[in-house]
């Protein structure tokens, strides 16, 4: 029997509750898992049951339990059910899992009257037997004659069953006392209390069973199986249907927490526009948009929950792979192309401040289907479609959002929380089909321009800026699409940058380092800006440089910068979790916020002069308000320098003196004072000095001479690829030994293949992560300045083979399993693939 069988609206509460953050799936044994036999010590569970829930037991979040009338002992040795399914025997009396009840002394007395009592009852009769249990005892009557049957059990209740301190469980010709009070609806609430679940489904027969169902509240779902009256909210007539509900159960939860289908994460590519960004995935389905702005909540997030949290998918109607995917050169325009089909892709650029729009215009010959499925606000708002003539209007959403689709009929269906709508949308040469997605206004109406001469628009506004780039003689088209991926990440009104496009990504895949990189980080930006300087474009960087002033404006000094704020300039929230979504590929939790925020990160300063020194060099100028900021940094150095902090890694350790961050200080006093020679400004007193004092400290208590290496930090031997900057920098000079010796020691640790890790401490959190295409980066340039241009090639090349096919880079790769991990495009990947072409070619 396959889930097509199941009526349609348990198919969809199925569904529903499959997506609760942690599951617990409990049902009844006899009439339930196993049919009812005329003798009880042969009902078997079906294998098909059986397999199923021993396979929900063993998914993430999900436990599985039988509560059953039967004693413990005899659920278990008739059950065979594995140790991962959790046992309640005796109608809640008896639990698996560490708190049966202990009965004290009055009620063992009891359990002994009650049974001397019943024996005496029944007096042999043929038929009838009793089931001594630890905390209960059953008289069944199955076997018995029926009116001597009914005699039996007309005595047990106006008898034994009225005696203070017992209770009555009736079932199907059986009857339970117990002499602890519980029913199988408080077992439950029991386990629901001891797993934490969001939600429980429930599947019994027995009128036993309809304790549990009066139990069951909101999210909750009850199933009864057969006949006879009931509060469970679905029925099914046999345990062939219990099979077949935990099989679907099943299926449904697994692909909700770990995404099979998720698509590689460098294989996504991004849109972009002045302030916003979305992804696509290799066959064209919007998997990522969030709005009003890109560290806003996701509207589309089916990258971090599947379909159910949100997407927008064309594709051909008779299935077909798609040949390939590509970007328009020199553009933020994606074309994803099957045989006889082909959808273009493009975010509008300068359009209105509050405003999204997405433009999606299905070409070629081929039937393509296309669903909508608006989730906004990560899924936590419910959601209703209405179709008017020139498309649908997204009801119930705070933000106003339409999808402009004049005449494609849709189909709008419902999955009790949110509607979906789907299409068949036929192209013709000549007459393509367009869709728009405006995110921010309810207006449905026609756009003023025609849609080809909005494309050419949005193409030139990417291809004007990226004729004006300076660009090495390596790779110059994949430094191209760096570029363009680094300024789709500026958020040209407030001048922020992003670190990345997304949020909770994972480092390890089912792994739990997952982080919001949707944010400007004061060093990251910086080191954005001053890249995309050095390939000739400076209007990020006045942005950024715009952007810091205003931070700094409302704090009292520049140590007092946090290090990273939102794109507009703001504080950060708390860091939060995302329950209701299960991750990419069941890598949970999906965090919004950064903890980092509340760091202390003493190299945020270094970054930012140094961007100011490659601005000032490009201008031929040096500005007074720049001045007067990177004074303010050397000073905020010369206050704070020999403190510990967290470092560049952000490590929820405790801060630690760290030899990154003293070079970064020793950075910022060294780049400061070349602005003032350069620029005929007044080096103040003491600045030239405090550099000296930095470098011998670094010299001094950064090398480790067990190690033969500088370290991480001052007090351990462990190594750190950011300590290549003792060298890169220019602190030491990259010929001598010490930084030689650190190059060959962090190789020798550090690098594997193709990729090179940031460390390999333990740095407090549970499970791995990937090697730091950044880190390689660094290793690239190490390895020039250290006369080994040959390895420096070759990793360049092992580098540029990890981009997509479209040419992007997320932050890192695994070079075990052979994938990219970690948010999506990084800066900070593009930023050294652009730096290190640059280097080769020079």
């Amino acid at each position: 029997m396959t889930a097509e069988a199941l009526p349609a609206e348990l198919r969809r509460a199925i569904v529903q509750i499959a997506r609760t953050p942690r599951l617990l799936v409990a049902c009844d044994y006899d009439g339930t898992l196993a049919p009812i036999t005329a003798n009880p010590d042969e009902a078997r569970a079906r294998p098909e049951s059986v397999g199923a829930l021993r396979s929900l037991a063993g998914l993430h979040e999900t436990t599985a339990a039988v509560i059953s009338g039967r004693a413990l002992r005899d659920l278990a040795t008739l059950s065979r059910l594995p140790a991962e399914v959790h046992l309640v025997g005796s109608h809640g009396s008896e639990f698996d899992i560490g708190f049966v009840h202990e009965l004290d002394a009055g009620a063992r007395r009891l359990h002994r009257d009650l049974e001397t009592e019943l024996e005496r009852l029944i007096g042999g009769a043929p038929g009838v037997t009793l089931e001594v249990k630890p905390a209960s005892i059953a008289v069944h009557v199955r076997r018995a004659d029926h009116e001597v049957g009914r005699q039996i059990l007309a005595e047990v209740h106006s008898g034994p069953s009225k005696w203070d301190g017992v209770s009555t469980t009736d079932g199907k010709e059986v009857v339970e006392l117990s002499v602890v009070q519980t029913d199988k609806g408080k077992a439950l609430d029991t386990l629901r209390h001891q797993v934490g679940a969001t939600a429980a489904v429930f599947l019994g027969d027995d009128v036993t069973d309809e304790k549990v169902f009066a139990r069951l509240t909101g999210p909750d779902l009850g199933v009864k199986v057969g006949d006879g009256e009931s509060l469970a909210q679905y029925r099914v007539p046999d345990t062939v249907d219990v099979a077949t509900i935990l099989a679907f159960m099943l299926e449904e939860r697994r692909n909700w927490l770990y995404g099979e289908q998720s698509p590689p994460i460098e294989r996504l590519s991004m849109l972009a526009c002045e302030r916003s960004v979305a992804l696509l995935t290799p066959d064209a389905k919007l998997t990522w948009l969030c709005h009003p702005g890109p560290d806003a909540p996701a509207v589309f997030a089916d990258l971090l929950g599947g379909p159910a949290a949100g997407h927008f998918t064309i594709n051909p109607h008779r299935n077909g792979l798609p040949l390939g995917q590509r970007y328009l050169p020199n553009t933020m325009t994606v074309e994803t192309r099957w045989s006889r089909l082909l959808v273009t892709d493009y975010l509008e650029p300068e359009s209105p401040m509050h405003r999204t729009d997405l433009v999606r215009v299905i070409s070629g010959e081929a039937t393509a289907s296309v669903v909508f499925a608006p989730r906004p606000e990560f899924g936590g708002v419910p959601v209703r479609l209405l179709q008017e003539e020139d498309g649908l209007r997204v009801l119930g959403t705070s933000e106003p959002f339409v999808l402009r689709a004049p005449g494609v009929q849709w189909e709008i269906t419902s999955d009790g929380l949110h509607d979906t709508a789907t299409a068949l949308v036929q192209p013709a040469p000549g007459k393509p089909v367009v869709l728009e997605l405006r995110c921010g206004t309810t207006e449905l109406g026609p756009h003023e321009l025609p849609e080809l001469d909005r494309r050419a628009r949005a193409g030139e506004y990417w291809s004007t800026w990226a004729t004006t780039l300076k660009l090495p003689s390596v790779e110059p088209e994949l430094v191209t699409r760096s570029a363009l991926t680094l300024r789709g990440l500026v958020d040209v009104e407030t001048g922020g940058i992003m670190a990345a496009a997304t949020t909770s990504l994972p480092e390890e895949i089912g792994g739990v380092r997952n982080w919001d990189y949707r944010y400007c980080w004061v060093r990251d930006g910086a080191m954005t800006a001053r890249e995309l300087v050095e390939l000739g474009s400076l209007e990020e960087a006045d942005g950024f440089l715009r952007w810091l002033h205003g931070v700094l404006s409302t704090l009292a000094g520049p140590e007092r910068l946090h290090p990273l704020y939102t794109l507009a300039g703001t504080q950060l929230g708390a860091e939060a979790v995302i329950d209701s979504l299960p991750g990419y590929k069941g890598s949970r939790p999906v965090r919004v916020g950064n903890l980092a925020n509340h760091q202390v990160q003493l190299d945020v300063f270094g970054p930012v002069v140094e961007l100011v020194v490659t601005l000032a060099e490009a201008r031929g100028g040096l500005r007074d308000q720049d001045w007067q900021m990177v004074r303010a940094m050397a000073e905020a150095v010369k206050r704070r320098w020999n403190e510990p902090d967290h470092g560049i890694w952000e490590e929820r350790h405790m801060p630690r003196h760290r030899v990154y961050s003293r070079v970064m200080c020793w950075v910022t006093l060294d780049r400061a004072i070349r602005l003032a020679e350069v620029y005929d400004r007044q080096v103040p007193n003491g600045w030239a000095e405090l550099r000296e004092e930095i470098a011998t400290d670094v010299l001094t208590h950064g090398w480790n001479a067990e190690v033969q290496a500088f370290t991480t930090a001052y007090d351990g031997t462990d190594l750190d690829a950011a300590s290549l900057f003792v060298g890169l920098s220019g602190l030491l000079d990259p010929q001598d030994e010490r930084f030689q010796s650190t190059v060959t020691a962090i190789e020798s640790e550090l690098r594997s293949g193709s990729t090179v890790y940031r460390y390999r401490r333990d740095d407090g959190l549970p499970g791995d992560e990937g090697g730091f295409h950044l880190c390689a980066a660094w290793m690239i340039e190490a390895y020039l300045l250290t006369g080994r241009r040959t390895e420096a090639q070759e990793l360049f090349e092992q580098l540029v083979d990890a981009a997509g096919p479209t040419g992007l880079l997320p932050e890192q790769y695994d070079p075990i399993a052979e994938r990219s991990l970690g948010n999506h495009p990084q800066a900070y990947s593009h930023i050294g693939l652009a730096r290190c072409a640059r280097l080769l070619a020079g």
